[in-house]
């Protein structure tokens, strides 16, 4: 009994020793006075918190001071150990986060910028394809109006040359008409010629027939 009193004694002086442990961080917001004078006898004149940018105006590196001034234009000093030459960390990831933030905004710009620029290469692509097309279809066109306009070419030569055959045809009948009624003409003349000749020797005739009848006549009685 009187080890379970002694156990039960102990927890009980005990308990409030044996807590769960946690976690804990120092915090990285907190505020430093800007005094009117390099000590801490001097008078507040502002809370300044971390990650403030501050105008350097001089330095007391004997009491550890620094005379500064707010982008409100508010002057005093805070204690040098306080300051930093560049941002703090957390001010450094916020603009860090920040040009992340603005460099994904950027690149979905460029993105979509891409994506507008290659739907423009397509459609130029496209332009280009159908103005090859046109031009496939034109070239066809001008050569068909090539060889029509050759077979024209042809067939006007060889009116050309049929209206000279013809011109020389329609001269040569001309000439054949021509020598045609000069034959006419000579034959003619010739019938002319032939029946006057006729009637010539007929009257010749006529006139020597008689004679020799009337001497063949006088050749008989002369026998007699």
């Amino acid at each position: 009994m009187n080890a379970k009193r002694t156990a039960a004694l102990l927890a009980l002086v005990l308990a409030p020793l044996i807590v769960q442990a946690e976690s804990a961080w120092v915090t990285d917001q907190f505020e430093i006075t800007l005094r009117s004078g390099p000590s801490t006898s001097n008078e507040i004149r502002l809370m300044v918190r971390s990650g403030t940018e501050l105008e350097v105006l001089q330095r007391d590196d004997e009491n550890g001071y620094t005379q500064v001034r707010t982008s409100g234009g508010t002057e005093g000093w805070v204690l040098s150990r306080y300051l930093m030459t560049e941002p703090s960390a957390r001010e450094q990831l916020t603009n860090l986060t920040g040009q992340l933030s603005s460099a994904t905004s950027r690149g979905s710009t460029l993105n979509q910028q891409l994506g507008a620029v290659r739907s423009e290469y397509d459609n130029a692509q496209q332009r280009i394809r159908t103005l090859e097309q046109e031009k496939a279809d034109l070239e066809a066109e001008l050569a068909e109006i090539q060889r029509t306009a050759a077979n024209v070419l042809s067939i006007n030569q060889q009116n050309k040359d049929l209206n000279r055959q013809l011109s020389d045809a329609g001269i040569r009948i001309d000439m054949l008409e021509q020598e045609n009624r000069e034959l006419g003409s000579q034959t003619n003349r010739y019938w002319f010629m032939s029946g006057g000749l006729v009637l010539v020797v007929g009257m010749i005739l006529g006139l020597w027939l008689p004679r020799i009848r009337w001497q063949q006549r006088r050749s008989r009685y002369d026998r007699f």
